[in-house]
């Protein structure tokens, strides 16, 4: 059978088209720049790859320019729309009501909706791409899939805020986590590598991209993670700020007369790697730039790693037992460089590198820990499209057996 999986960003849209069971993926599409001028679609098929130009108003014209593109240039991946069984989504903030991936009906998107307000950013897009999709598909089956979902299970001690207890009770200000989906594929990849049972297996696993995000994750189960309320808490990011002084805010805004949007928009847009760095927030960039003695480069670069550093002591700490480091993401898969730095010192707790396989595993699978490091350390390249598709075929079966048994 095969599954298309929705990302709707902000202006966004891709698509990945899996035939499943088979974990295959049949496409990758997608439409950037949304509403612009110069918006821009991109596919690649197995037996097929085309980029150009395309007219996109708003996010249900992506899609259609998107479902166009698969049917008629897509090297015959999709005869029919038919063809499709289900459609997953990527959907950001569930807040407390959801807890797994799920069906979509009306109550799923009131919490959408309920929860705009703790992720103003995301969910509005992942609602127009949800929206677009259940229009062009009728009544296919449409499942949502929440980067919250994966921390549900953190304890009380790790989510609340020492804040006056009603803004908990009555507005949910609390932590809830992001780039679940990711945490969750990886944790489970990284079991797998390491041949335990992933209900058997404490890990910390680290999303570095532009966002980034750390996660400690007992038995499979996540039990604390960097970001809070927002995904602007936790380790320096691209240009997300990262953990700070809440009375940063205060200071901003007397001494500077900063309005709250321009200290938001200072901490989120224009701080982190980028604000410290000068150079930007690629970290490709900043490598370069410190190592042809860029002391700002060298400063961010130093910055960040002390962050993941500082992050994998404290969840050490919480987990007790310790089977496994996971590095992820765009930074996280490709720079061996922030790798030895974050890790660097780390030997007292049993974590040792090994240079030569650290230097090796760029963009692909690999255990680069040294073979006497009491801890595997292990880069897996995450595939958030792939679970996705995974859970949207389990809450097919699941479904489809529901209703052959009522039928019964």
């Amino acid at each position: 059978m095969k599954i298309l999986v929705i990302n709707c960003g902000s202006s966004s849209i891709k698509c990945t088209l899996f035939a499943m069971p088979e974990r295959r993926v049949l496409a990758d599409c997608m439409v950037e720049k949304i509403g612009e001028g110069d918006a821009a679609l991109t596919l690649r098929g197995e037996e097929v790859s085309l980029s150009r130009p395309c007219r996109s108003d708003d996010h249900k014209a992506a899609l259609d320019v998107v479902l166009d593109c698969l049917l008629r240039e897509g090297g015959g991946v999709l005869g029919s729309l038919d063809e499709i069984a289900a459609v997953g989504h990527r959907m950001v903030h569930g807040g407390e009501k959801i807890s797994s991936s799920v069906a979509v009906d009306s109550e799923v998107i009131k919490v959408v909706e309920e929860n705009i307000k703790l992720a103003p950013l995301h969910n509005p897009p992942n609602l127009v791409g949800l929206k677009a999709a259940m229009e062009r598909f009728g009544g296919k089956l449409q499942v949502a899939v929440f980067d919250t979902a994966f921390h549900g299970t953190i304890p009380p001690e790790a989510y609340f805020y020492a804040v006056p207890y009603e803004l908990y009770k009555e507005h949910g200000v609390r932590r809830y986590g992001f780039h679940g989906t990711s945490h969750r594929y990886v944790a489970d990849r990284a079991a797998q590598m390491l041949s335990m049972a992933l209900e058997e297996c404490n890990l910390i696993t680290l999303h570095l991209g532009n966002g980034c995000s750390a996660a400690a994750v007992r038995g499979g189960r996540s039990v604390d993670t960097s970001m809070g309320l927002t995904p602007l808490e936790g380790l320096v990011m691209g240009t997300r700020c990262g953990d700070i002084d809440p009375a940063l805010f205060f200071y901003l805004a007397e001494q500077l007369g900063m309005s709250p949007q321009e200290v938001y928009d200072l901490l989120n847009r224009r701080s982190g790697l980028a604000g410290l760095s000068g150079v930007g927030n690629d970290m490709r960039e900043i490598i370069a730039a410190a190592r042809s003695g860029n002391v700002r480069a060298e400063l961010a670069l130093g910055v960040f790693c002390y962050r993941v550093k500082k992050y994998i002591g404290a969840y050490h700490a919480v987990l007790g037992r310790l089977d496994g480091i996971v590095f992820t993401a765009g930074i996280g898969e490709n720079s061996p460089e922030v790798r030895r730095r974050a890790l660097d010192g780390l030997e007292p707790l049993g974590i040792r590198l090994d240079e030569k396989k650290n230097a090796r595993a760029v963009g692909r699978e690999a255990i680069i820990s040294a073979d006497n490091s009491a801890v595997s350390v292990l880069v897996v390249p995450t595939d958030e499209a792939l679970n996705i598709a995974i859970d949207t075929y389990g809450v097919y079966v699941r479904s489809f057996e529901c209703q052959s048994q009522e039928e019964r």
